[in-house]
């Protein structure tokens, strides 16, 4: 009888959560694969390897920059060429990305901090969109912010 009572209890709660449970989103696993192209892009960048970033991308993909309150357009392809070796270390960070997925399109919006030989050089927020082509996620635009970053 006791059982009964605290499964009856229980009720209310268990239809309350069941909305909330359906709803959870997509899994660690399928955040993970959208992030891999993200991460593959900027390891690729900070070895100034074009090659690396192309595979990453949808070539006639659009980056839309963000600089001081103007947008620059460009294809994917043309962002990618602009990246030359150089002398300077460079490095793309970003923290606490917020995943979207829908069957075979997905969106990655990250806070970021751009480091020149190690050091902040500026900060702001990247947003990817992504497409999934015969099961991988490939980069379809990107845009981006960007301003000083904080002082420390």
């Amino acid at each position: 009888m006791r059982c009964f009572r605290l499964c009856l209890a229980a009720l209310p709660l268990a239809v309350v959560a069941a909305p909330a449970l359906a709803a959870a989103p997509p899994s660690a696993t399928r955040h993970t694969a959208v992030l891999a192209p993200v991460r593959a892009f900027f390891a690729a960048m900070a070895r100034y390897d074009q090659a690396g970033m192309r595979a990453q991308v949808l070539p006639a993909g659009m980056a839309t920059l963000m600089r001081d309150g103007k947008p620059v357009q460009l294809a994917l392809g043309d962002f990618v060429d602009h990246v030359k070796p150089s002398k300077s270390r460079i490095e793309e960070r970003i923290r606490d990305p917020q995943v979207r997925v829908d069957d075979n399109i997905a969106v990655v919006w990250a806070p970021y901090v751009f480091l020149l030989d190690g050091k902040p050089h500026h900060c702001g927020t990247d947003v990817f969109n992504l497409v999934r082509v015969d099961g991988r996620w490939l980069i379809a635009g990107i845009a981006d912010n960007s301003r000083d970053c904080p002082a420390k």
